[in-house]
């Protein structure tokens, strides 16, 4: 019998320091309308088996062509497991006092909806660190992820929660210049003259969709979890915005394999993410007609690649119910 997707700890696994960090008083999450009491602050309701539905969009380097990218446009079915970690992760300070982790490992696993292909899988680990004094920064949220492809990503950032429903904004797919401005959602119709694969209407070899893939999707891939929660009451939401881009929290960053990151003219590499950012939402929706309230998990995610003297955005988005 296969192991159960996400079990990637012994149940009697521990962590304990030697000698142990001595406890100390937490600040409070900044920005929260409650205080979190269970160790892992703001990830608390995470554990568990995480199921549904998203989108996914990504340029890739396309070799040997008579073009430099092939825009793959994927719905997805998403299982997304979480284990909680058995005691503190000590921490060592040497310019200020020990603190403590608490955390989870993950497993995530992404496949084609039309007919099951496998195109994700990252093994990882959530982290919540209190707040320090040197470097002095307030309690955080930390993302340790592994992707087979040859990335890894540690990303960071701030937990707060909300009454009500998230606030998602819209986003896009449009390439543009390393070290440039991302253009806005209101260029798309101008970008997609420079890349015809944006348009849906335009046959091309050089695009793939799944089945069911809407020109509204490949315009704001956000409105594929905006339009999931429509006539949801939601009644209280825990937002995890994290990034490696070292702002507003100092830690963070991405590595890849030589292969990945090779040096090219122009530069980028085979396909260098250079930086990552996502919000996660983990929301109670409201029960009806007497049935119990339940936790969905909605997240948008963008990895910026560069190749061929381009930065390419590349989005993933899902609604994922606790199961």
């Amino acid at each position: 019998m296969a192991a159960e997707v996400g079990a990637q700890t012994d149940p009697d696994f521990r962590f304990e320091g030697i000698p142990p960090v001595e406890e100390t008083q937490e600040a409070p999450d900044v920005q929260t309308t409650e205080q979190p009491v269970d160790p892992l602050g703001n990830l608390a309701e995470l554990p568990g088996k995480w199921v549904g539905h998203g989108f996914n969009a990504i340029w890739r380097p396309h070799h040997p062509s008579s073009q430099d990218r092939f825009l793959e446009l994927n719905l997805t079915n998403e299982t997304l497991v979480f284990t909680k970690i058995n005691g503190p992760i000590p921490n060592r300070g040497l310019e200020m006092p020990d603190i403590n982790l608490f955390g989870l490992t993950y497993m995530q696993q992404i496949a084609e909806a039309s007919n099951g292909t496998g195109l994700h899988i990252e093994p990882g680990i959530w982290a919540h660190a209190p707040a320090t004094s040197n470097p002095q920064e307030p309690p955080t949220v930390v993302r340790m992820a592994s992707i087979p492809h040859g990335t890894v990503i540690l990303a960071q950032g701030q937990g707060l929660v909300v009454n009500g429903g998230p606030q998602i904004a819209d986003n896009n797919i449009l390439p543009f210049g390393i070290g440039g401005t991302p253009p806005p959602n209101s260029a798309f119709n101008q970008v997609a003259q420079t890349f015809p694969e944006l348009n849906l209407s335009q046959n091309t070899q050089f695009r793939f969709e799944s089945p069911g893939v809407t020109q509204d999707m490949v315009k704001n891939p956000n409105s594929v979890i905006q339009k999931a929660i429509q006539g949801q009451n939601i009644t209280r939401t825990v937002v995890l915005q994290i990034s490696t881009k070292h702002a507003p929290i100092k830690g963070g960053g991405t590595a890849n394999t030589a292969f990945l990151a090779a040096a090219k003219n122009p530069p980028g590499g085979n396909a260098n993410a250079v930086d990552v950012e996502a919000i996660f939402w983990i929301e109670r929706v409201a029960g009806t007609g007497g049935n119990p309230d339940t936790l969905q998990l909605q997240y948008t995610q963008l990895v910026e690649l560069n190749f061929n003297g381009l930065t390419w955005p590349h989005v993933t988005v899902a609604t994922l119910k606790k199961q």
